[in-house]
């Protein structure tokens, strides 16, 4: 399956000159010209994001925060902005790299190329086990193990477990968990995420007082570090 690119730039000239390039490397290239245009074709869930600073209405960097609160691919920036402070600002936002522009359409394709490559090169190597004190989540066997000891779960709970624990420390919503757990066309309510997180939470708790799940009122959940 080709690897898809989000394009995410208000000049209209730009994106169709990018694309074209992109496309002819076998990439498959989605764009959007504004920033909420951008936030719904993340449920495409992109490989990678190519995106602009200076937009109208909502800017790069706005942008980019509210990206990674859903999705971890790698954010290259574009913008005419090249003094240190900018770039320092869209690192510390979230963006993995920053390229100035006018800029070469072959070392963008190289860029490109090489955080795929690093994005791929970490999954390859991921463990198939992943542990935080006394638990371990065991991948491949599709259970969580505390002192080695089995913890009954459902498979709902498992993947709930399993999707906050590979996002340490990042913040969803109950929409976003239900969406990434029961998928986009599913039939049902998120609010049964609340329900799924007090059953986990209560398993865990017979074993171990360290609470794995954290509340953040009024926005979601999130996997302490």
């Amino acid at each position: 399956m080709n690897q898809t690119i989000l394009l995410v730039d208000d000049e209209k000239d730009i994106i169709s000159f990018m694309k074209d390039a992109l496309q002819d490397e076998g990439y498959e290239v989605l764009f959007a010209y504004e920033g909420q245009e951008a936030l719904k074709k993340l449920k495409i869930n992109p490989d990678l994001i190519v995106l602009d600073v200076m937009m109208p209405g909502m800017d790069g960097f706005a942008l980019c925060e509210l990206i990674r609160k859903s999705i971890s691919c790698p954010i290259i920036f574009l913008s005419a902005k090249q003094t240190e402070q900018d770039r320092v600002r869209g690192l510390l936002v979230g963006g993995d790299d920053y390229l100035v522009k006018p800029f070469s359409m072959k070392e963008l394709k190289a860029r490109i190329y090489a955080h795929l490559r690093r994005e791929q090169r970490i999954s390859s190597n991921s463990y198939s086990r992943l542990h935080f004190g006394e638990l371990t989540i065991d991948l491949n066997g599709y259970q969580i193990l505390h002192n080695n000891e089995v913890i009954p779960f459902t498979s709902r709970e498992f993947e709930i477990i399993h999707f906050l624990a590979l996002h340490p420390g990042q913040v969803f919503t109950r929409e976003q968990l239900y969406e990434k757990v029961w998928g986009y066309d599913a039939e049902g309510d998120s609010s049964t995420i609340t329900e799924h997180v007090k059953k986990i939470r209560a398993k865990l708790l017979k074993c171990d007082e360290t609470p794995y799940i954290s509340t953040v009122w009024g926005i979601g959940y999130k996997w302490v570090k």
